[in-house]
Order: C-alpha cells, then structure tokens, then sequence
C-alpha cells in the first residue's frame, strides 16, 4: 500500500476538525481553547504523554486484528468480543501462577490470552468458512456472548476470595508486566503491539499467506479458481485476528488491570474499527491512527475541564471522520475528495491496483 493512499484519511481528519471548529463557534465556544485543552491532556507533560500511549495500546491490538480481517474481506466485527475472551483466560489463570519465575508466567499469561482470542475467532472462522453464516452477525453475537461469560465469571467461579466485589483475584505478581516512568503506567505492551504492527505488515504484504487473503478479499472466485485453499484462509485469518485482539486483552490484565471486572472493555473493539479504517488498514499506519484516538479519549476530560465542552465531543470527531471516509470511498465521494488533495492525484484505489 503506497504512502497516497492514507491522504483521504489526513483529508478526513481535517474537514472533521473543521465541521467542529465551526459548530463550537456557533455554539459560543473556543475552537482554540477546546484544541490546546485537549492537547495540553493529551500531550502536554510527560505522564499525558504516556497515558496516552497506555490508551492506544489496546487500540493497536484491536486495530490490527480488524485490518487483518477487513483485508480478507472477512468483516469482523467481533475483535471486542475476542479481547474479553483473551483477558478471560489470562486473568482466569493469572491468580496460579506465584510460583512461576516471572518471564515464564508472563509469557504463559500473554499465551493463554492470545489462544482465548483465537478461539473465539476460529467460532467465527468456522460458521463462515463450513455454514456460511455471515461473520457479522456472528462476530456481534459472540461479542455479547464473551461480555455475558465475563460477567458471570467475575460474580461466579473467578471471583476474589471474599466475595464482597464482582471482580477476579488479582495475577500473582510473577505474572505482572513491569511499568516504567511511574507514577505513569506505561509497559512494554506497547513495544508489543508496534512489534507486532511490523510483522503484521510483513504478513500480509510481503508473504503467501497474506497474498492468498488479499486475494480473496478482491474476488473470491477468482482465488478458488487459482486453487487457493479459502476455507482454510477464512479460519486462519479469524483465528489470528481473535489472537491478535486476546493478546491486547491478557495485556491489560498483566499490565493495567491486574485483575478483571464485569466492565472490563469499554468498546476498545469497537473503536479500533474506526482505527484500522483511518489507517486504510495499513498495519504500520495503525500505530500512530491508534496514538490519535488515544489522545482524543485521554484529553477529552481535559478539553471539558479548559472549555466547558463536552468531553463525548471526541466521539462526535470519530464518527465524523469515518463519515467522511465512507462519503470519500463512494465514487462521487473520490472524484471530491481527489479535488481536495490534488487536482493532478490520481485516486489512490487506482494507484494501488
């Protein structure tokens, strides 16, 4: 994917920024005092900085596992469902493992919650590719289906010893991801998740397997023409995607929670839709798309602090920009938005074919 076809997306982000600038005029509100508030939350000192970070490492994870899927036009929807499960299964064994030396119980912990991902992927994977149920009514379902075992886990058979809150037992200390520049809570998840971005990149770009899924996302019949095993291909993308979305939720036991709760995501699959449609679902763009919307939810409360705005006014950008995303990929929508960025570009659909 060439570097152009990430300009509907900066485009997306700037008319966003000023269909909002000009309602909080209109509103009565500074456009620059809303800004530098939300900024200065999300970036103004070295702790904003990296609690931001902390906040846009679940994003990555979920954001790759929905770019690997949407790649395969495999529509998954589900990447929250399959973090839950993740963190399910490393809070679930987390509580055992005192005794372990700590690189094998974090290992064993970021393992078992990239397996909980992947299993809930493959439910998905395996409707699809042998019943031919859509994967997104599937991938819905089993995201209120891991919500409905969370919460019955945490008041049931994982929850702490003396029963008085709906939560689990915390993770032994063994098996805790070390923070660094406290009080912040960064860790190394977020070097995990960029590690990972890169492989991603390589997977679908520069393998077999990644070709086989890119072409299937462009013509499914036209891959079984060529013998390309598709039913195979579906399971192993959803299963790497439910992985991918389960490690980044065994990352947040390990590293921030420590223990799970009945609330424990609060939409991070959801949002890294949005994520992974900014970055064009370009892994290595997925980083710093996920880095944006970090900030957005980390100076929210900033900016409503500084000018009495509204801290849900970052969702409101959010869903601007993937409108305006959408309204760009339409036909009428490219022909506008190749005016906006450049009059000689050509569409960045037909660059990369």
């Amino acid at each position: 994917m060439s570097a152009r076809a990430l300009l509907p997306s900066l485009a997306a982000l700037l008319l966003a920024a000023l269909l909002v600038a000009v309602t909080l005029l209109l509103l009565g509100v500074s456009p620059t005092r809303a800004a530098t508030g939300l900024l200065d939350g999300a970036f103004g000192s070295p702790l904003a900085i990296t609690d931001t970070l902390v906040k846009a490492t679940p994003l990555i994870f979920c954001g790759l596992a929905v770019a690997l899927a949407f790649e395969g036009a495999l529509w998954n929807i589900g990447a929250d469902g399959q973090l839950i499960a993740g963190a399910v299964a490393a809070g679930g064994i987390g509580p055992r493992l005192a005794s372990w030396p700590h690189p094998l119980a974090v290992s064993a912990l970021l393992l078992v919650g990239a397996l909980g991902g992947g299993a809930w992927g493959w439910i998905a994977g395996w409707l699809r590719a042998r019943r031919n149920v859509s994967e997104v009514i599937s991938t819905i379902m089993l995201n209120y289906s891991a919500a409905q075992i969370l919460a019955w886990a945490v008041h049931g058979p994982l929850i702490e010893a003396s029963r008085a809150f709906p939560e689990s037992s915390a993770i032994a200390a063994s098996a805790r991801l070390q923070l660094y520049f406290a009080p912040s809570r960064l860790n190394l998840g977020m070097a995990l998740a960029a590690v990972l971005s890169g492989l991603a990149y390589l997977y679908l770009y520069r393998s077999a397997w990644g070709f086989a899924l890119r072409a299937i996302g462009r013509s499914p019949r036209a891959a079984t023409f060529h013998g390309l095993a598709t039913t195979r291909v579906i399971i192993t993308t959803l299963v790497l995607s439910g992985a991918l979305a389960g490690l980044g939720g065994a990352v947040q036991v390990t590293a921030i929670t420590h223990r799970l709760y009945e609330a424990f995501s609060p939409g991070w699959g959801y949002e890294a839709i949005a994520v992974a449609l900014v970055a064009r679902l370009n892994p290595l763009a997925i980083v710093p798309s996920a880095i944006f919307f970090g900030a957005l939810d980390n100076g929210a409360q900033a900016m409503q602090r500084a000018a009495g705005v509204s801290a849900v006014l970052v969702q409101v950008i959010e869903a601007l920009v993937i409108i305006i995303l959408l309204a760009f990929d339409s036909a009428a929508g490219r022909r506008l938005g190749r005016g906006l960025l450049s009059p000689a570009t050509p569409d960045s659909a037909e660059v990369d074919a």
